[in-house]
């Protein structure tokens, strides 16, 4: 068995060969390998190469690969039931954990992906405003739902067209795509759709299209206007959630959205989501009230199980402290190389997410993460990973550090990165 191998086998079952189209390679070129196991900040492919470890599962992995805390509570929990399909005692102490940390959610519902709670929000701001129209950012990802797969058009308030082939155009013209970090065009948009936008959508920290920043006052400009016209302010937090700080990074900006997506981290490796909010939009929700979510396997006892063992030893070690000293060491070497290599190239960092741009302009939006020189990046992806080096196959996607990242890991990594720039 061999990566080339499985991967031909794989093209004649799966579409792509891939069941989530990143991990195909097409942004960098090649073939993918396959992993056959993890262990900490390390992964090992089929053929026994081994590789320090970026992508951590796109996030969840924050403790390392395979924790034996988390595998541990999965194994106990297992021997219980796989699932029930019938409250368990682990969900309330899940729902009681976000609602105590995260100062905005006030009730939660548990679902299994980052996409069904993106996808909820949507639902249930459109139900409790009684509005249609749902303002997002460009380079902003919240899953595949039809309602937000949609790019922007030519200017700053014309409707998306739709981003995938099976969206219908008139569910796209009720999306509205402008640029991140616009007050301008977000001021636009208020007055002339105001009366008609149900909410406001937003990664926390756009981290799909590489990694950037809010800028100063962006998020209070927001919120005041979502208040303003009596719009939800929805925050995606699925990858930031739980990740760069104990409350999301709401705790970090001081805002209070209306309601938040989650996922990833909170479920230790296992295929979870959440959403939560204010408790007059929560219940709207069915039972309670009439915008409708279910889901068979919400609440598994099996991811709860993960989720919980994970944050509560996040927040037993101090791990976001610990994230940060990582970012900070990973950030200062990085910088050093750039500088003395004579590169200008962006490196964006908050906490232990990261992203290397190649490109000499500041990165603040989609539009200048767009300028960055995809053939550079393709050439740095390759040689880092011919040195067991794994970052994301993309430049148009978010690292990682998990609490296993070494020293030594952090010396090899930044070793390769210089001698790249130094070709």
């Amino acid at each position: 068995m061999n990566n080339s191998s499985l991967f031909a086998e794989a093209k004649r079952f799966i579409p792509g060969g891939v069941n989530s189209p990143v991990r195909a390679f097409r942004n960098v070129g090649g073939e993918p390998f396959f992993v056959s196991n993890a262990k900490g900040s390390h992964i090992w492919d089929v053929e026994g190469r081994e590789y320090i470890d970026y992508v951590g599962t796109w996030g969840p992995a924050i403790l390392g690969h395979a924790p034996e805390l988390v595998v541990e509570a999965v194994r106990e929990t297992a021997k219980r039931g796989l699932s029930f399909g019938i409250p368990n005692p682990l969900e309330v102490e899940m729902a009681r954990l976000i609602c105590t940390w995260v100062p905005s959610v006030e009730k939660v519902r548990m679902v299994n992906s980052g996409t069904e709670a993106t996808m909820s929000c949507i639902r249930l701001a459109r139900g409790a405003t009684n509005r249609r129209l749902v303002v997002k950012f460009e380079g902003c990802y919240h899953g595949h739902v039809d309602s937000l797969l949609v790019k922007a058009g030519s200017g700053a308030l014309t409707h998306g067209s739709p981003d995938s082939a099976g969206i219908p155009q008139e569910l796209a013209d009720l999306t509205i795509a402008i640029p991140f970090n616009s007050p301008e065009a977000l001021a636009q948009t208020f007055r002339r759709f105001g009366e008609q936008i149900a909410g406001v959508i937003v990664e926390a920290v756009p981290a799909n299209a590489g990694l950037f920043l809010p800028r100063a006052g962006f998020y209070e400009g927001l919120r005041s206007l979502c208040d303003q016209y009596n719009a939800l302010l929805i925050f995606d937090e699925v990858m930031t959630g739980f990740r760069v700080a104990k409350g999301g990074y709401q705790e970090l900006a001081g805002i209070k959205p209306d309601l938040t997506a989650m996922g990833k981290v909170i479920g230790g490796g296992l295929p979870i989501g959440a959403f939560g909010g204010r408790t007059d939009i929560m219940n709207m929700l069915s039972p309670e009230g009439p915008v409708y979510q279910a889901g068979t396997l919400s609440g598994n006892p099996l991811a709860m199980a993960a989720g919980l063992s994970q944050l509560r030893e996040l927040e037993q070690v101090g791990g976001w402290a610990l994230l940060e000293i990582l970012g900070q060491q990973m950030e200062r070497a990085v910088r050093d190389s750039l500088s003395r290599r004579g590169k200008n190239y962006q490196f964006n960092r908050l906490g232990s997410m990261f992203c290397l741009f190649f490109t000499e302009e500041p990165v603040w939006s989609f539009a200048d993460a767009m300028k960055s020189d995809l053939t550079a990046f393709r050439k740095f992806f390759h040689f880092c990973l011919e040195r067991g080096i794994y970052f994301p196959p993309s430049q148009f996607e978010t690292g990682f550090l998990c609490l296993q990242h070494t020293a030594a890991d952090l010396e090899r990594t930044t070793e390769a990165i210089d001698r790249f720039l130094h070709l």
